[in-house]
């Protein structure tokens, strides 16, 4: 394997970690402000405010 193609390989596997994290993060970012929970214990409100 000659140097370039290892540097085209690595750069490849950054690319992708980068965009693994940009999905996860934006994953991250869709979840409900707002949670709602009824159960035995009653009702519960969780949200950020």
């Amino acid at each position: 394997m000659t140097r370039s193609s290892l540097y085209l390989v690595i750069a490849a596997l950054a690319a992708i970690a980068v965009g693994f994290g940009v999905y996860i993060a934006y994953q991250e970012s869709q979840r409900p402000a707002l949670e709602i929970r009824v159960d035995e214990g009653g009702i519960k409100i969780d949200g950020n405010g």
